[in-house]
Parts: structure tokens; C-alpha cells; sequence
């Protein structure tokens, strides 16, 4: 179906007055990312991380690379933006994901950019979604809709493990893209790590968030086992960091 532009304007309403939350931690990411990474890199973070995020959701739903096979069932269609039959707030979403797990990474490691931050933030992002997308195939009982499905389940609350293993892969090729793509000089401004701060705070806002709601829809085992995991983590990045400098992250 070709959509005419007043159209496309009054779904691009619709997705704002639908999915709010989105709305928040993207205005979030871009103050975080513009005092920190400068506006110009900002921006091609957003659209580089964007971009991969809905490759990897388009191939998804067609052959299961690389988060597993599921299908997005399109009841949100007349309401919400769709690309294709990807909702638009979902690749959206891992541009605010992807660049708070690279802020938690960076601040463990005292600004680094190099391989590990990479890695750690890219497990980092995956911890994050163990939360995340258990909470989302539970849509229908909270503001999100049953908006996709996997048709052989999974065994973690489910979501298969696949999932996991592709969120991981999708963090290390947005956050090693970009930093591939700006090795040349500073991160922003302020230089490396020293304007993470805000986006680490959002991560940990995202978080706090899924948690709520996963709360007040009573998944009490999906709670206490995403509590956790972060709290483990956090432990263990605060080890870390200590470590390295006598700081938390």
C-alpha cells in the first residue's frame, strides 16, 4: 500500500500519541548524545544505529537472523508507522539502547573506545533486553499491544535464546561501527567518557522503567529475575571500575 504524505504525517502522529515512552528516551538520547558526542555525530549515530537495527528486524522476521524467527502481527498498522512491516519505534528504540549501554561500557572503563568498551557494551545492551523483550511478548497486558509473536516460543519467560545472541551481535556492529567510523578524534566536546554520565543514567532509566511496568502486570518471576541480572551486573561493572580508578560506574 503506497501511502500519500498527509498519511504518512497522520500515522507519524500516531506513533507519538501511541508509543510515548520512545518519545522520551529519544529526546533523552539526543540531549545525552548531543552534550556528548557533539550534534553532528548524534545525528549519524542515530541514523547508522537505526539503520542496522531494521536490517536486522526485517531479516528477522523473514529467515531469523540473527534474533530468531517471530512475526510482528501488524494490529498497530493503522495506527502507528510502520517501514515495511517493522512498527517504526522498535529500530528507534536501539538507537537510545545501543548509545546508553556504549555510556555504561565507556564510564566502566574509564573512557575507553577501544574493543572492550565495544564488548561490554554490546552485553551490556543484551542484559538490558532480558528485560526488554520478555516484557514485550507480554504486550497485550500493558500500553505496548500484542504487537509480534514467536511462533515456537522460547524458554527464557518466552523469548528464545537466539534473541539474546542477536542483540548482542546488533550492539557490537552499532557501537563498533561507530567507533570504527570515528577513530579519527574525540567522541564529542568534552572528550572520551567525560560526558557519559547522562547516558548512563538513561540506560538505568530504561531500566527502571521496564522493571515498573513488569511490576504492575504481576511477573513477579520475570521481575526478580531481571533484578538480578542487574543488580549482578552492576556489582561487577562497579568492580571494575573500582578497580581501575576507585569509582563506580
Amino acid at each position: 500500500m503506497t501511502l500519500d504524505a498527509p498519511a504518512v504525517g497522520w500515522l507519524l502522529w500516531g506513533t507519538l500519541l501511541l508509543r510515548p515512552y520512545v518519545v522520551v528516551f529519544l529526546l533523552a538520547y539526543l540531549a545525552a548524545a548531543g552534550r556528548d558526542l557533539g550534534l553532528r555525530r548524534a545525528l549519524g549515530f542515530l541514523l547508522w544505529s537505526g539503520g542496522v537495527a531494521f536490517c536486522a528486524e526485517y531479516a528477522s522476521t523473514r529467515v531469523g537472523i540473527p534474533f530468531g524467527l517471530y512475526h510482528y502481527t501488524g494490529a498497530t498498522a493503522p495506527r502507528e508507522l510502520y517501514l515495511s512491516n517493522v512498527p517504526v519505534f522498535d529500530p528507534l528504540s536501539f538507537v537510545f539502547l545501543s548509545y546508553a549501554s556504549f555510556c555504561v561500557a565507556r564510564r566502566t572503563l574509564g573512557g575507553e573506545r577501544g574493543p572492550r568498551s565495544v564488548l561490554l557494551a554490546g552485553v551490556v545492551m543484551m542484559l538490558l533486553d532480558m528485560v526488554i523483550d520478555p516484557l514485550a511478548v507480554r504486550g497485550d497486558r500493558w500500553f505496548l499491544g500484542r504487537i509480534f509473536t514467536y511462533p515456537a516460543g522460547g524458554v527464557y519467560f518466552g523469548v528464545p535464546l537466539s534473541n539474546f545472541v542477536g542483540w548482542a551481535l546488533v550492539g557490537w556492529i552499532i557501537i563498533g561501527g561507530y567507533v570504527w567510523a570515528t577513530r579519527d578524534g574525540e567522541p564529542g566536546p568534552r572528550g572520551p567518557g567525560r560526558s557519559a554520565g547522562p547516558g548512563v543514567a538513561l540506560y538505568y532509566g530504561v531500566l527502571v522503567f521496564n522493571l515498573a511496568v513488569t511490576l504492575w502486570i504481576g511477573e513477579w518471576g520475570l521481575l526478580s529475575a531481571g533484578i538480578l541480572v542487574h543488580v549482578a551486573l552492576y556489582l561487577l561493572l562497579y568492580a571494575v571500575s573500582a578497580g581501575r580508578s576507585g569509582g563506580g560506574p
